[in-house]
């Protein structure tokens, strides 16, 4: 495979992203993640792509990962379609494969979707994200965010006492009513279903923009029952994760009817995967929005760039590159509650070449 009358090259290499304070959620504490950058070469021109597995969460989380990664490196020469195709059920792979592919035939590795994001002419309104811990904690978060200037705040709730969660939804809404900041909030699938509709309607009484995964994946028939009854908008994200063919994807939405889909690229097939799931979904009217899984600042960017060409006016996931103590410098920049692309700052990527 040569785009440039050159003979194209593959290499992937492993890197350990270490969290600047443990990250709590439902499912754990979260330390450190480990990524994969996927790396082209075609005579001078350079492309790199990030594969972001989430382990314990991708349904690419499998034993052999790195042979799947290896394999792709080197049968690179097959082209972005048959891989793509061959990699089916390897959705961070399939995303650094596109994210490369695109970077290589840019005229910067990082400008994949030239736009007025990317000139640094325009923004994307993103939630502050509020990591479950104690109270105190959580409050200290939830402060540092309003002082920030979002107005949309995303907390993860599910790990601490449900009162004491309540108490913190409560506290913010005493000073902020639903004008001046959006509150989310993100289950991670932490309800049982038995306890879910009662807590939707305590939520419910705090004026929130909607919830995340109030009970686990993969319980089809008790989540259609939550979506029918629910006073809270429900939007699913784990629950579109391992689902991949079409016919599967369309029954999922008309089966459950969900109020928002969320799409996270690494872990629903790439941009290819999200756009077909974006199509499904408008075809529902069911409202999306776009989030990171944790990426470095090389996915972060790619999704970041993907994400504005939709078009969404909704506050999106992707606040999330600041965590790391070892990310990458970039141009990404948070500023009151925004992700914009400052032209000025320059990208560190260590394994350029």
């Amino acid at each position: 495979m040569s785009i440039f009358g050159c003979v194209m090259t593959a290499r992937y290499e492993k890197y350990t992203l270490e969290f600047k304070q443990p990250s709590g959620t439902s499912r754990g504490i979260l330390r450190t993640k480990d990524t994969y950058f996927l790396m082209l070469n075609e005579g001078n021109k350079f492309g790199v792509g990030e594969c972001g597995l989430f382990r314990g969460l991708s349904a690419d989380d499998r034993p052999d990962y790195e042979e799947k990664l290896r394999w792709a490196c080197n049968n690179i020469g097959l082209g972005l379609e048959n891989l793509l195709t061959e990699l089916v059920g390897l959705p961070s792979i399939q995303f650094g494969l596109e994210t490369a592919f695109k970077s290589l035939e840019a005229n910067s590795p990082f400008n994949l979707f030239p736009s007025g994001f990317t000139r640094g002419t325009d923004a994307i309104p993103i939630n502050g994200l509020i990591w479950m811990g104690s109270e105190a904690f959580m409050k200290q978060q939830i402060k540092e965010k309003i002082e920030a200037g979002f107005t949309c705040i995303k907390m993860k709730i599910g790990a601490i006492d449900f009162q004491t969660e309540i108490n913190l939804i409560k506290s913010i809404r005493k000073t902020f009513t639903s004008k001046n900041i959006e509150l989310r909030v993100d289950a991670n699938g932490a309800f049982s279903p038995g306890e879910a509709l009662e807590k939707l309607k305590r939520l419910s009484d705090y004026d929130l923009h909607s919830i995340e995964q109030p009970i686990k994946q993969g319980q089809w028939q008790e989540m259609v029952k939550l979506c029918e009854e629910t006073p809270l908008p429900i939007a699913l994200d784990e629950e579109l994760i391992g689902i991949f063919a079409v016919t599967k994807r369309k029954a999922l939405l008309q089966t459950i009817n969900p109020q928002y889909i969320i799409l996270k690229p690494s872990l629903v097939g790439g941009f290819g995967g999200s756009d077909l799931w974006i199509e499904l979904a408008e075809q529902q009217d069911i409202g999306w929005w776009i989030t990171s899984a944790l990426e470095s600042n090389v996915g972060l960017n790619a999704i970041a760039q993907y994400t504005y060409t939709k078009n969404s006016k909704l506050p999106q996931g992707l606040g999330t590159g600041g965590l790391f103590t070892n990310n990458f410098k970039s141009p990404l920049e948070v500023e009151k509650g925004t992700l914009k692309y400052n032209k000025d700052l320059n990208w560190n990527f260590k394994f350029n070449n």
